[in-house]
């Protein structure tokens, strides 16, 4: 997915200084070695968990139950069209490879999203030189059968959250394919700006994906919320370059 940038950074906003100060870290880290096992977003629908190899399996499975009708392709890289068990194992293979190459230059965060204990489906963080840049790209899924019951909206709120007030990002970016309506009536309702668009090969097609981005400021002015509890960030901020 592309990244996409703006002009017109504001200062930072005293609200989400404050909101840095008070982020909670409840739970003692019990992953020394690699802290972000320990790494939580809590909101009062869904739970975010950083993906171990037990959340990493229950996704596989749950991929291979559907996340999309067949004949649409969603993703930019065709990932469920591998035939089982391919798919299943190619997809702990990518969370292994996120794992093995975060460094602050360059990091994929991806988060199970369990409802009352359930894995439902997952959501990312990606950035390249983030420390510089303090902007972050997201992208998510659902298992076919817990969409369209709104989570999809919490889950990106979540993800946003994190991004801004856990890590102190300046942007986020997001995209999707034109004819992704749920997707796109994520990123629209939460009133990202549109910054561009461009055509990408898709199953042999060209398609038209488009961007969106989201400052800090904004998302603070209208989306952050006080019933969002981060666990275990600080101890993951020199993985990604910061303190």
């Amino acid at each position: 997915m592309p990244e996409f940038s703006g002009a017109g950074r504001r200062p930072f906003p005293e609200k989400l200084l404050h909101a840095l100060v008070r982020v909670r870290h409840t739970c003692r880290m019990t992953h020394p070695i690699w802290p972000l096992f320990d790494l939580r977003v809590v909101t009062p629908r869904i739970e975010l968990r950083y993906i171990d190899d037990d959340i990493a399996s229950e996704l596989a499975l749950l991929a291979l139950q559907g996340i999309h009708d067949p004949a649409f392709m969603p993703f930019s890289i065709e990932w469920t069209d591998a035939p089982s068990p391919q798919m299943e194992r190619n997809t702990l293979q990518y969370y292994w490879r996120c794992r093995a190459d975060t460094t602050p230059a360059q990091w994929s965060i991806n988060l199970g999203v369990a409802v009352d204990g359930e894995v439902v489906g997952t959501t990312s963080l990606m950035a390249t030189e983030f420390p510089t840049l303090r902007q972050f790209e997201t992208g998510s899924w659902l298992g076919r059968r817990h969409q369209g019951k709104g989570l999809g909206r919490e889950m990106r709120v979540a993800t946003l959250h994190l991004g801004f007030v856990g890590f102190g990002a300046h942007w986020a970016t997001t995209g999707a394919f034109e004819d992704n309506a749920p997707s796109l009536g994520v990123t629209q309702g939460l009133q990202y700006t549109e910054v561009g668009r461009r055509r990408v090969v898709s199953r042999g097609q060209a398609r038209m994906l488009r961007g969106y981005e989201m400052s800090r400021a904004d998302f603070v002015d209208r989306l952050q919320r006080d019933d969002i509890q981060l666990h275990g960030v600080t101890d993951c901020l020199p993985l990604l370059g910061l303190s």
